[in-house]
């Protein structure tokens, strides 16, 4: 390993160096950061060409949000080596929101829009929160958000919504859906699982880090063999086109879809503390008070960049983190040339075409990984919990979780509640958040910041991207 600067942070590496290692940042977050443009987009029913746009204005505003925390200014960005990307932890959320009527895209990017601005000014503030979300409280989030991403990754594996909706003597109903969970679609996404459990199992280095995309590229190509994925979409697209604000109209502003995505926000920003101490630990630049303030107003500003160019809240990704500590090389301008890869990259609608020509069976089997991971991930954290010196602590994990449950196990147990409420209440993640910080502070108080900042760089440590 090459002998690194005084200042290994601020490192220029030659172009020979830093454009492979760009490229391998962006292969590492690719599969992640399209996941979610691809769950909302199918869950509005948008077109085919609508949701590959979602997916270009993803890409584009990864760059943005990247630059922004990377390179930075004057009051804004962490200046670590950080990818962004739309956090898994605005996904249910979301969701509840598109069933939602009168509230939709547009409601989804209000409250998206709003949350930025207020990540932007709570910025400074965020880490005298850090008491109220300990281990016991992050982890069981984590395990939530895990576990209410897996019906859509287990709904993809069967090729699309176990129902349709259809009118029976003019009354909508819901009725089977003849093409869900047929043996060849399922025979395929099992086939990407093995694919994608073979390369962690045997692969070394990069290859394994990158497993989960090239299980989809396989799986895409056995599909296509098989005349199950056309691509008479990307022959259509055009090679290059801008992204454009407010490509879907003007956002409109709800209260309750925009208190739910400030909660969000909260979550994101905790975990994103958590993801900067552990990164400068393994940076060796320690991370101020300041350079907090400055990290969390970037996740601010790059959420509300994402409201504006149609897309969703974005937080730093932590496999990228992780590949700083196996490569060794810290240097930030490594991710800064990995965000301008992705402003390429959402500026190439035959890219994002591509990506939604993918049929669901072959995202069930990435899918089925990629956020059971997250699960695995908070049960990690909660791993790392005193149960036995604290035995309350299983009494926050068991309610909140319960809590978290009720959307997925019951959709319909709210629904005499007000109306404005529900996409609050049908949030397991929201539902389970709001559990956990009650319960931890009901049992066991709310210990210092010191002692939270410590708790959360090591939670850090075996986080996935949420």
């Amino acid at each position: 390993m090459p002998v690194q600067p005084a200042d290994a942070v601020e490192e220029m590496l030659p172009p020979a160096r830093l454009v492979p290692l760009a490229v391998q940042h962006v292969l590492v977050m690719y599969a992640g950061a399209v996941a979610v443009p691809l769950i909302i987009g199918r869950a509005l029913g948008l077109r085919p060409e609508e949701v590959a746009f979602l997916i270009s204005a993803d890409l584009f505003a990864c760059g943005l949000a990247t630059l922004v925390q990377c390179a930075g200014f004057r009051g804004v960005g962490i200046r670590l080596p950080v990818m962004m990307g739309v956090t898994f932890a605005s996904v249910g959320p979301m969701l509840s929101m598109a069933a939602t009527p009168g509230v939709g895209l547009l409601g989804i990017y209000g409250s998206v829009i709003a949350a930025g601005l207020f990540g932007l000014l709570v910025a400074p503030y965020v880490s005298r929160l850090l008491p109220l979300f300990p281990p016991v409280v992050t982890g069981t989030i984590i395990l939530v958000i895990g576990i209410s991403l897996m019906r859509v990754g287990i709904n993809w594996a069967g090729g699309g919504q176990p129902t349709l909706t259809k009118l029976i003597d003019g009354v909508p109903a819901a009725v089977p859906n003849p093409n869900y969970a047929q043996a060849g679609g399922l025979g395929i996404a099992f086939l990407v699982l093995l694919m994608i459990l073979g390369l962690i199992r045997w692969g070394r280095g990069f290859v394994a880090n990158v497993a989960v995309l090239l299980g989809i590229v396989a799986g895409s190509v056995l599909a296509a063999l098989l005349g199950l994925m056309h691509l008479d979409k990307v022959a259509a697209a055009p090679w290059f086109a801008p992204v454009l604000p407010f490509h879907f109209g003007w956002p409109q502003f709800h209260l309750v879809p925009v208190a739910t995505m400030c909660v969000v926000m909260i979550v994101v920003m905790i975990e994103s503390t958590g993801m900067f101490l552990a990164l400068g630990e393994i940076t060796g630049r320690p991370v101020s008070q300041r350079d907090l303030a400055r990290g969390l107003r970037a996740d601010g500003l790059g959420t509300l960049l994402g409201g504006i160019f149609n897309t969703f809240p974005y937080t730093s990704f932590s496999q990228n983190v992780g590949l700083v500590g196996v490569t060794g090389v810290r240097s930030r301008y490594v991710t800064v040339a990995g965000g301008i890869i992705l402003l390429a990259l959402g500026l190439l609608p035959k890219m994002a075409a591509l990506v939604e020509a993918v049929p669901q069976v072959v995202l069930g089997g990435a899918g089925l990984v990629m956020f059971g991971m997250v699960a695995a991930t908070g049960a990690r954290i909660l791993a790392g919990v005193d149960f036995r010196g604290q035995p309350k602590n299983q009494f926050v994990v068991a309610v909140a979780v319960g809590f978290g449950m009720i959307p997925l196990v019951a959709p319909t147990f709210f629904r005499n509640l007000p109306h404005a409420l529900h996409p609050l209440l049908e949030s397991g993640i929201l539902l389970a958040s709001i559990a956990a910080v009650l319960l931890n502070a009901f049992f066991n108080g709310v210990g210092s910041t010191e002692q939270a900042s410590r708790e959360a760089s090591a939670s850090a440590a075996a986080a996935e991207h949420v």
